[in-house]
């Protein structure tokens, strides 16, 4: 991860850009929430530190191309990308938080049904496409106002057609087996979902050898019927064999038990 503080300062322009402040840095790149001066629309600024290498633009362009092939609600979509001031940008809507921010309150169990129903759906709409996002986690699920969630970051992304060859990238916490040997498929996907909803209803992400009961399961078997816990289980399997081929049967699954996942609450 880059380590270097940003360059741009609030109430700095860039372009047609005014920043307001630095929320995030990683990959040879800045995240900024700014104001677009012209239309008056807060957005989010990816831009490109220039300390960054050849590879790291290559890879921005390629986050760009990934993201236009993938018109779905629930997928972060870029409003523009391009050279500005000789900085390259990428520019989305504007989140109010990310699951990650939101992951430090507690969270109702009809909140992580809908999260998780949306977070399936944009990843079933990319499997659909052949497409491995490759870095599913809290910090790159983005929540909007009136409940919407949109997953972001495909700047892992590869294109499916057997296997992928990879470097292991994505992130350790939420990276499947097979993906940190550097051989990610549609089912590394799977696995990374089922740990980012399991750490939603069980308030812990559980680690390897990942055997049950995983950390946090009492409170999972206290609010979840058996089912939904078996659907986690079959997501967060170590032999991706076992799991859900993608995303596409594994949001159809949940479809199918949403509506019956939560136990009666118990009158106090």
């Amino acid at each position: 991860m880059n380590q270097q503080k940003p360059r741009l300062k609030r109430r700095q322009s860039l372009g047609q850009y005014r920043i307001d402040r630095h929320l995030a840095t990683g990959g040879f790149a800045h995240v900024y929430g700014a104001t677009d001066t012209i239309s008056g629309l807060k957005v989010a600024l990816k831009v490109l530190d220039p300390g960054g290498h050849g590879d790291t633009l290559e890879e921005l362009k390629h986050e760009v191309r990934i993201a236009s092939r993938l018109d779905h609600p629930n997928i972060l979509g870029i409003r523009t990308a391009g050279m500005v001031e000789e900085q390259f940008v990428i520019v989305s809507p504007l989140a109010e938080e990310s699951l990650d921010a939101r992951l430090s309150r507690r969270m109702g169990r009809q909140s992580v049904l809908d999260i998780a129903e949306q977070l399936l759906a944009a990843l079933a709409e990319a499997h659909s496409q052949r497409i491995v996002h490759c870095d599913v986690k809290p910090e790159n699920v983005l929540l909007f106002p009136e409940g919407r969630a949109r997953l972001a970051d495909f700047g892992l992304a590869r294109f499916a057609l057997r296997s992928i060859d990879a470097s292991g990238s994505g992130t350790v916490g939420f990276m499947a087996p097979e993906q940190a040997l550097g051989k990610p498929t549609l089912r590394s996907d799977v696995f990374s979902a089922g740990l980012v909803i399991y750490r939603m209803a069980a308030g812990a992400v559980p680690e390897w050898p990942f055997e049950w009961p995983f950390p946090g399961a009492e409170r999972v078997r206290r609010g979840y019927r058996r089912e939904f816990i078996q659907f986690l289980q079959r997501a967060i399997e170590v032999d991706q064999r076992k799991r859900f081929a993608s995303c596409v049967p594994m949001y159809r699954e949940f479809l199918r038990i949403k509506r019956r996942a939560l136990l009666p609450t118990k009158p106090r």
